[in-house]
């Protein structure tokens, strides 16, 4: 009787454990949620509006790391990117006719969020604020140069008429003030000078 019951607390002793193994194995832990942020700024639009149209300017697009997330400027220039994890970010604007320096954004844990911004060409620390102003402007085409005489002239063709003319009016002034006997003699040199076989400038070639 003894036996049986040392028996049946052994089992029930089992059975519980293998419970107990079983709940604590299918129990889930929550993943831990990072510390996201805010990452806020502005667009310097106001030289960019008097030369291009408000649907371009509206058409502005800052993107954030490589097109992790992308954001449309808003009509007063600004920006703003929720959820932003702590670390190092890339920020990039798009605008058509623009270029804009990236610029490296670190975005502080320690601080609460507080951010960092520094233009990665320029190596300039930007502002508190975040402002973003384009380092020039991008040309798509070859601006076509004004007509000029002097370039004519240099060109190819600006040089064989010149020739042309010098061959045409100049070369028979030429002529008619050298002596005519000293022509002939000219002339009469080049018969007697035996004129040269195809072979034999093979001959003296080789």
């Amino acid at each position: 009787m003894a036996m049986a019951r040392r028996l049946r607390q052994i089992l029930l002793l089992a059975l519980f454990c293998l419970l107990s193994s079983f709940a604590s194995a299918n129990t889930v832990t929550p993943p831990k949620t990072l510390s996201s942020y805010s990452v806020e700024g502005r667009v310097k639009v106001e030289g960019m509006a008097a030369k291009q149209p408000v649907s371009k300017i509206a058409n502005i697009k800052v993107v954030l790391n490589g097109g992790q997330e992308v954001t449309f400027i808003r009509p007063d220039g600004h920006f703003s990117f929720k959820g932003v994890t702590a670390g190092t970010h890339l920020l990039e604007v798009v605008a058509l006719g623009y270029y804009f320096s990236p610029v490296r954004v670190d975005v502080s844990a320690r601080l609460l969020g507080q951010v960092r911004a520094v233009a990665v060409e320029t190596r300039r620390t930007l502002s508190d604020a975040l402002v973003l102003e384009p380092l020039r402007e991008e040309l798509y085409y070859e601006r076509r140069e004004p007509f000029s005489v002097v370039g004519l002239l240099k060109s190819p063709m600006g040089l064989m008429v010149g020739f042309m003319l010098v061959a045409v009016f100049l070369l028979p002034k030429l002529m008619e003030s050298i002596d005519p006997e000293e022509i002939k003699r000219v002339q009469e040199e080049m018969r007697n000078q035996p004129t040269p076989s195809f072979s034999n400038m093979l001959q003296g070639r080789s």
